[in-house]
């Protein structure tokens, strides 16, 4: 069995700030690091300017005012790149939109990264799909069928699952880990963890004897950082305790899969307890976790309008796009959109609202 792929999710943890970010990706690749990703954000690419203020870790943000404060040219991105490849560590960043995508490709990126919101954001999945790169997918805050559909536009030669709970922090009782070796078998491709628990070696200890082949997790140089996974991140410290947590396992499963598995639970089991390691492995059925119930209909992409649209208007592309709904209704399937442009608006349908079918004739 091979080392497991760690890699340390910054995301925008470096504020658009190069100094704070090459701090970050030394850091990283200190602590035990493969990977250090980022996420390209254009704000428009992800949610409405009318979507007002969502809770996250850091208390209510107006999300997409912060989002565009987030947005950098793509130097910036280049930059990041070149400081990876000067650190040894692999550069790696999530796209969530048709420009951000591009972008990525054309300063040379290596793999693609698909964020569990995206899973049926299908002008995305077919765009990442022409570049004919490896891919990472998330899972979290989806169902078996929105994996199934991310899935039909990628090679399973070139692809990877990541198993994650869409929470922030996730509650580690509802990983349900099980689901690492059941999403193999179900779809035929190498799964692996996208992990926002808060014990550094638990869940990720465990995913990797469950045969997860890439654990990431995010990583911040502070807890008490201002950006906006900084409060659940990991720090230095925590983070290189979990990669030498998995770096024992992956020693301890490199000399005998089968009993080093057992021998890797039974070890938890001692400094955990049963119960604890029980709850964390669940029954590998795939289901919504409790703590994402409620978030599925508004995280995952909906067809919104992104103008006031008079009764008649004949809709064309411009006049919606597929964005998380957030604070707002959420609507039609991104997948709808082709059968809906070229029909008429029978009633008008406001700005930041996602119309009904038969609001369209």
């Amino acid at each position: 069995m091979g080392s497991t792929f760690i890699i340390a999710e910054i995301g925008t943890a470096h504020a658009g700030d190069l100094g704070r970010a090459r701090e970050l990706i030394h850091s990283a690749r200190e602590c035990g690091a493969d990977c250090a990703k980022f996420q390209c954000v254009i704000a428009r690419e992800i949610i409405h300017p009318l979507t007002g203020a969502v809770k996250l870790p850091g208390g209510d943000i107006p999300l997409f005012e912060r989002f565009a404060s987030l947005e950098q040219p793509r130097s910036f991105y280049e930059s990041l790149r070149a400081e990876c490849q000067d650190a040894g560590i692999e550069f790696l960043c999530s796209a969530f939109g048709l420009e951000s995508v591009r972008t990525l490709r054309d300063i040379g990126v290596t793999r693609h990264k698909i964020a569990s919101p995206e899973l049926n954001h299908v002008a995305l999945l077919r765009e990442v799909a022409a570049h004919g790169l490896p891919v990472i997918v998330s899972t979290g805050v989806s169902r078996l069928a929105d994996i199934e559909l991310a899935l039909s536009f990628f090679d399973p030669a070139r692809t990877t699952l990541l198993h994650c709970v869409t929470a922030y922090p996730a509650p580690e009782e509802q990983y349900n880990l099980g689901l690492i070796p059941s999403l193999r078998a179900v779809f035929g491709v190498p799964t692996g963890l996208s992990d926002h628990s808060q014990d550094p070696e638990l869940v990720p200890g465990l995913s990797v004897a469950l045969g997860a082949t890439i654990v990431e997790k995010h990583f911040t140089l502070s807890r008490t950082g201002s950006g906006l996974d900084d409060s659940i991140a990991m720090d230095p410290v925590m983070f290189t305790q979990m990669a030498a947590t998995i770096r024992r396992v992956d020693a301890v499963l490199s000399l005998d899969e089968h009993h080093g598995r057992r021998r890797v639970i039974a070890e938890f089991e001692a400094e955990y307890g049963s119960d604890r390691v029980s709850a964390v492995l669940g029954d590998g059925v795939k289901r919504l976790a409790p703590a994402e119930t409620r978030s599925y209909p508004t995280t995952r992409r909906s067809l919104i309008a992104v103008e006031d649209l008079p009764e008649g208007t004949v809709l064309a592309p411009h006049h919606v796009a597929a964005l998380r709904a957030e604070t707002l209704s959420p609507g039609l399937e991104p997948a709808l959109l082709d059968e809906v442009i070229g029909l008429t608006v029978r009633l008008p349908v406001r700005n930041g609202y996602s119309p009904p079918i038969n609001f369209w004739h």
